[in-house]
């Protein structure tokens, strides 16, 4: 397989897999006419790189938020540690004591609406971002001050360093409400582009970081919701946690990742640059080692298989093992 064509099966198959708003697959594009075909493929294969090297994956957290100002104002002695540690506000402006904590409580409660002590609203959301053990934290907190300003732009909002612990992190408090008025109400699909958005800040410090979905890792972890965690640590905890389940939604997510995967190891394998079948091979180990394809692949009894994260599995596997695998090319 040319250059060319197998540049085009990597940006068909990895936008696909990378950006899935993308659920069509396009035909081919033609080289000649396309001439942004070779640095879109280049940026595929920086993302498969990042992946299958299994580059620190960022942590963004929402970890509740205030309904009122007593409790904005607790959070904010918690994370200053009373006014012990460095609060940077959305102006730059670093302080520390117990005076700060007092003039940025005055200045959230009548920066706009009036917050009261009490409410029925969420009127501040609590951020953490989070890097393993090891990065270097005054990166971390310059790669942070840069995702705030990018997507909080508009907010007050106060962040804090701790690097006392074992993974170092920072904690952001945003007031909900925006100097335009308008009102931060964070869905799925903003948590996911915050963590792309810090991934990119810290790769812009040289920290090596990545900000990929489960599905396309291969992994079916279930992370358990902060308040039962919490709630586990307190021993307050009267409810036995059940095992979670995929739904349909989280089982097609893990099909169509495995096949975007399997289309992409297939062009690679099948390139003319010694580079791509070395990146193939790599490709290859990381599909096997993921949780989803040996789970997928446990599951197969007989010749038949019935959820759509096996079919893909039997199809990606009979690739792994140098088979054409029926039905691969109709996607």
């Amino acid at each position: 397989m040319n250059a060319q064509h197998v540049d085009g099966v990597l940006v068909q198959w990895g936008e696909r897999l990378f950006y899935p708003s993308n659920r069509i697959v396009k035909p081919l594009p033609t080289p000649r006419l396309d001439t942004l075909v070779q640095p879109k493929a280049a940026v595929i294969r920086q993302r498969i790189e990042a992946i299958v090297g299994r580059a620190p994956q960022v942590i963004v957290k929402v970890a509740g938020g205030g309904q009122g100002m007593s409790a904005i104002a607790a959070h904010f002695r918690y994370i200053s540690m009373n006014g012990q540690l460095d609060i940077e506000d959305d102006r730059g402006v670093v302080r520390n004591g117990e005076d700060a904590v007092h003039d940025l409580v005055d200045q959230w409660r009548f920066g706009g609406s009036l917050i009261k002590n009490t409410g029925h609203r969420r009127e501040a959301l609590n951020l953490m971002l989070s890097m393993p053990a090891g990065t270097d934290a005054e990166l971390l907190k310059k790669a942070v001050r840069e995702f705030a300003q990018v997507e909080l732009a508009g907010h007050r909002y106060v962040m804090v360093l701790h690097e006392h612990q074992a993974n170092p992190h920072v904690h952001l408090s945003v007031r909900a409400e925006a100097i335009s008025g308008q009102r931060l109400r964070p869905y799925m699909k903003h948590l996911n582009r915050w963590r792309e958005t810090f991934a990119e800040k810290l790769r812009g410090w040289g920290i090596e970081a990545d900000a990929t979905r489960q599905a396309i890792r291969g992994e079916n972890r279930a992370h358990e919701p902060l308040w039962r965690a919490r709630d586990r640590e307190a021993g307050v905890l009267r409810v036995h946690p059940s095992a979670p389940t995929a739904g349909p939604g989280t089982s097609r997510r893990r099909a169509d990742a495995m096949l975007s995967w399997a289309h992409i190891l297939k062009a690679l394998s099948a390139s003319e640059a010694a580079s791509d079948r070395e990146l193939a091979r790599r490709v290859g180990s990381f599909i096997r080692d993921s949780s989803t394809f040996k789970e997928a692949t446990h599951r197969r009894i007989g010749p038949e298989v019935s959820a759509p994260q096996d079919r893909t599995a039997a199809r990606v596997n009979d690739r792994l093992e140098g088979r054409p695998g029926p039905g691969l090319d109709r996607g």
